[in-house]
């Protein structure tokens, strides 16, 4: 389970270190290799291989093609979609593209999301949770309530 939050700097190549909490939780079968992605929100989704596989054949293949929505979401996942191994310092490299979504320069709050990590500028991270502070109580409810 990947768990935690982490301040990084991002270096001039656009490399990410994974903290090594969040290395230890990866599963073996990842074979250290992650799929960086678009987020649904303003951030860079990052999955381990097996993660990325199990989402794609569980969900991501059970969405329409002639589905406008569905097809539309997987279009912009898998738009600016890169996979990358980790390097000899633990590093991934994130797309430039994918950096300017998530208006990402020399600092980086990474945050461990059970199967997956966000990477976000550490301001939009911050004022995105002050937004929806208010809304937590009801979101937990809903989300809760639902799983029953």
């Amino acid at each position: 389970m990947l768990i935690g939050s982490f301040k990084y700097s991002i270096d001039k190549k656009g490399r990410i270190a994974i903290p090594a909490k969040l290395r230890k939780s990866v599963s073996p079968e990842a074979n250290e290799t992650f799929i960086i992605t678009r987020g649904t929100a303003k951030c860079i989704d990052i999955y381990p291989l097996d993660v990325w596989k199990e989402l794609t054949e569980k969900t991501l293949s059970q969405l329409s093609p002639i589905n406008k929505k569905e097809s539309m979401f997987v279009r912009f996942l898998i738009n600016q979609a890169a996979e990358d191994t980790l390097d000899s310092q633990s590093r991934l490299l994130i797309p430039k593209s994918l950096l300017e979504y998530a208006e990402i320069d020399n600092e980086v709050f990474i945050l461990g999301a059970i199967k997956k990590i966000e990477v976000w500028n550490p301001k939009i991270y911050e004022e995105h949770m002050k937004e929806n502070e208010q809304l937590f109580e009801q979101i937990a409810n809903e989300v809760m309530n639902d799983t029953k």
